[in-house]
């Protein structure tokens, strides 16, 4: 008898009602349009398009509810089974135990990252925007952050951080690269990955988030998991908030040579609930399952976009569940006039303050947002056209 998905996620959401807790609250970032933090305001996810989060829209598949289903038993028992997890996660990379650390999201993999190699005055490097999660953790822990601008395109300067990381090599205590790029959706092809890890000191530490790795169709792009097993000092990450679908469920994991996992391990809460240990497990087997979310973003999103370059608005080409739509207009406003029409998009992406991101919905959310779209954009407000 098969699980229902509603079912299931209606208890999960009961216990964090009980314990007062509200989406708006796990999950500050990119509340666009929401009041002023500590107003704890309930979201109506029923209600919302909500395209501001980079989530899988369709939710994770039954063979992922069911695997957390039938841990249930469990729950009462420190110790429990994970479900088969880290074997699923060292088969399906060549890795072994060493390599290997869980984190609640690979959000929390990232912070790990930052204290570890931040502690002691040392500096993270990287390009703005990106993914300021591990910029945030520099500021909070008295550390700094050197980003440098994207290129003319929205690509990563490479070469820029290469002589960056050569000429503060002393200050810098890891390079981090978001692969895609969060937000603009961009990748930087595998040949410029190894062009910087062969020109950087081989001594110095590489973190590369891939949380939208699982999206990509460009032949240009690869993993950079293969520098791990040849001992480089390269953390990759992953997250099974995105194309699994678990982002309300907390799970990544981060694979790096055994030394580096080594230093991060005592940073680490090592505390991950047992239903999302389950259900990860199923979903790194259940490989149809990730091609449909796969399939499905891309029909969406490239539907999407060709709507909005017929418009008359540029699009950054994107590789992820995401994209960027030049607006010309400031981003706060705009998503405050998203938000009245309960339709939720991204926060500004500083200095790219006119640059609207968008999460890739389902086919009707992507209607919605088109919808709004016209409202607060008039056809022929466009001032210049795109390409001029």
């Amino acid at each position: 008898m098969s699980l229902s998905r509603r079912r299931f996620v209606s208890g999960v959401a009961a216990a964090f009602g009980y314990a007062g807790l509200w989406p708006t609250d796990l999950f500050a970032q990119d509340r666009l349009g929401q009041p002023a933090p500590g107003r704890r305001v309930p979201l109506d996810l029923d209600k919302v398009a909500k395209l501001n989060n980079n989530e899988n829209p369709y939710g994770p598949p039954e063979s992922v509810m069911q695997a957390m289903h039938s841990a249930w038993k469990w729950v009462n028992r420190y110790g429990a089974p994970d479900g088969g997890l880290s074997g699923a996660i060292q088969e399906l990379h060549g890795v072994k135990a060493e390599n290997v650390i869980l984190g609640a999201g690979s959000g929390e993999i990232l912070n790990v990252v930052g204290i570890t190699f931040l502690l002691g005055g040392k500096k993270v490097l990287g390009v703005e925007p990106s993914y300021g999660s591990v910029y945030q953790q520099a500021t909070s822990i008295k550390s700094e952050a050197i980003k440098l601008p994207l290129n003319k395109d929205y690509t990563q300067n490479i070469p820029a951080l290469i002589e960056a990381a050569n000429t503060y090599a002393s200050q810098i205590g890891f390079i981090y690269l978001c692969n895609p790029n969060n937000p603009t959706g961009l990748i930087v092809p595998k040949e410029e990955v190894k062009q910087l890890l062969d020109r950087i000191p081989n001594d110095m530490p590489v973190l590369i988030d891939e949380a939208y790795h699982h999206f990509v169709d460009s032949p240009k792009y690869a993993t950079s998991i293969p520098y791990v097993l040849e001992g480089r000092p390269v953390i990759v990450t992953r997250t099974f908030s995105k194309i699994a679908g678990l982002a309300a469920m907390r799970l990544g994991f981060g694979i790096a040579p055994a030394a580096l996992i080594q230093r991060m391990r005592p940073f680490a809460t090592g505390s991950q609930n047992v239903l999302v240990k389950f259900g990860g497990a199923a979903s790194i087997k259940d490989t149809a399952a990730q091609q449909k979310v796969k399939a499905l973003n891309m029909q969406v999103r490239d539907k999407t976009t060709a709507e909005l370059r017929a418009y008359g608005y540029e699009v950054i080409p994107s590789e992820a569940n995401f994209f960027m739509v030049g607006i010309r207009r400031n981003v706060q406003a705009v998503g405050q006039e998203f938000s009245k029409r309960d339709v939720l998009v991204g926060r500004p992406f500083p200095p790219m303050t006119e640059h609207l991101r968008v999460s890739v919905g389902t086919q009707d959310e992507m209607n919605r947002f088109m919808a709004a779209f016209k409202e607060i954009f008039p056809a022929g407000t466009m001032s210049v056209a795109v390409g001029q």
